[in-house]
């Protein structure tokens, strides 16, 4: 996985053993090289990222893996409202890439240009300070009170990437 965050790890580890045995994930840090809010088709670009950067960590130090794995969360308006997702990109180590993306949210439009002006995170934690006492400790998916976590999120986006590689060619 390329992600440290231990949420994350956890989900790609609960997605993978829905479909696969003996399964085994490490997670490294790696860079999206994209900003600290992605936006739109950023957030898809930073997951790639992270995969291309994974798959050139574990050539440089002789990690051998079936598949290399990524997840972004970031903020869309293509559906011409404000969502926050997380999208999952997934590559076998033959090259197959594939896209998952997570159920999301709608976000307020009173908070948005500030969001993009920071961070999701940063602008959630000073609205609900007073509010959730544990937003920041919790995080953003507290809003759901508390009934779907990051770990849920990110499973569901490597879910959905794993499509293409679990229904074979009929899916290819």
């Amino acid at each position: 996985v390329g992600s440290t965050n231990q949420e994350k790890i956890d989900g790609a580890r609960q997605a993978f053993n829905m479909y696969f045995d003996n399964v085994d994930v490490e997670g490294f840090s790696v860079e999206s090289e994209v900003g600290i809010q992605p936006i739109n088709a950023e957030t898809l670009i930073g997951a790639k990222n992270r995969v291309k950067n994974l798959k050139e960590f574990a050539k440089k130090n002789n990690i051998k893996a079936d598949y290399y794995v990524a997840s972004e969360g970031g903020i869309t308006n293509l559906l011409g409202e404000w969502i926050d997702i997380q999208c999952a990109v997934i590559e076998s180590k033959d090259g197959l890439q594939s896209v998952g993306v997570s159920q999301g949210f709608q976000i307020p439009d009173k908070y948005i240009e500030e969001i993009k002006n920071t961070e999701f995170k940063i602008v959630m934690e000073k609205v609900f300070k007073d509010v959730e006492p544990d937003f920041k400790k919790r995080g953003i998916i507290s809003l759901t009170k508390y009934k779907v976590s990051r770990t849920d999120l990110t499973k569901d986006a490597f879910v959905m990437a794993l499509i293409k590689h679990i229904n074979g060619e009929i899916w290819r």
